[in-house]
């Protein structure tokens, strides 16, 4: 039984490595593909700037290259990783359940997609023309492009991950790891979570902080209600199955 059982974990951790070679294999090429294109996509990036921004060194070109190939490259390889988790985990996954959980896929793609764009498109104006104002009467504005490009990831990329946030919890879900009754439980203790995350990532006043708290507000307690449908549907197929056998 031992040696049976160690065998069975050697399998699933050989398995675990396969898949995550494969997603880094996609990543690379990916981002190599992103690289490119790269001068365009920059280019596309500063369309609305003022003036070119500035660089310091030789090496900060390359810098900044690298980051946007690397960010497009993420969005790139997101459903392929989720493709190689889904098919990890699909034999713990109830046969009746594995064509909405691999509904997932595209869900998770187009929901951190939209909190990129969120990022892009509300919250990185917003703050930057905040920090404009701020420093209008007394310096001298003169962006580096590493430090533009730093600034920009930070406010976009963090909330493509954030909004993922409904699609793992139905993930968890269909898993039998949370439930809506556990979700409620934390709901303070999220909120608690999502108000720091959003005061530490906006400029200091109430306005930049309400448009970014609302959000993640709003994307826990859908979290939460999509869970409950999700839950009530287990709930009664496995009543079904009970009956029927």
């Amino acid at each position: 039984m031992k040696n049976q059982n160690e065998q069975n974990l050697l399998g699933h951790l050989e398995e675990m490595r396969a898949r995550i070679i494969r997603t880094l294999i996609s990543f690379l090429v990916a981002m190599v593909a992103a690289f490119i294109y790269v001068r365009d996509i920059y280019q596309w990036l500063v369309r609305d700037m003022d003036q070119k921004l500035v660089v310091l060194g030789p090496s900060d070109v390359m810098w900044v290259y690298f980051m946007i190939a690397g960010v497009v490259a993420v969005a790139v390889t997101l459903p392929i990783a989720a493709y190689q988790t889904w098919k990890f985990v699909q034999p713990a996954v109830p046969k009746q359940a594995e064509r909405a959980t691999f509904l997932f896929i595209p869900t998770i793609t187009l929901l951190f997609l939209i909190g990129i764009c969120f990022g892009y498109f509300i919250l990185f104006p917003m703050v930057l023309h905040f920090m404009n104002e701020i420093a209008a009467n007394d310096f001298a504005t003169m962006y580096t492009a590493e430090k533009y490009f730093t600034f920009m990831i930070h406010m976009t990329v963090p909330f493509g991950i954030l909004f993922e946030m409904p699609a793992v919890v139905i993930f968890l879900t269909k898993l039998g790891i949370v439930n809506p009754s556990r979700l409620a439980k934390a709901r303070k203790l999220t909120y608690f979570i999502l108000v720091i995350i959003a005061v530490t990532i906006t400029p200091p006043d109430i306005l930049s902080d309400i448009i970014v708290i609302v959000p993640l507000f709003l994307l826990y307690e859908i979290s939460i209600s999509i869970s409950k449908i999700v839950y009530r549907n287990q709930l009664k197929m496995q009543s079904g199955l009970n009956a029927n056998a």
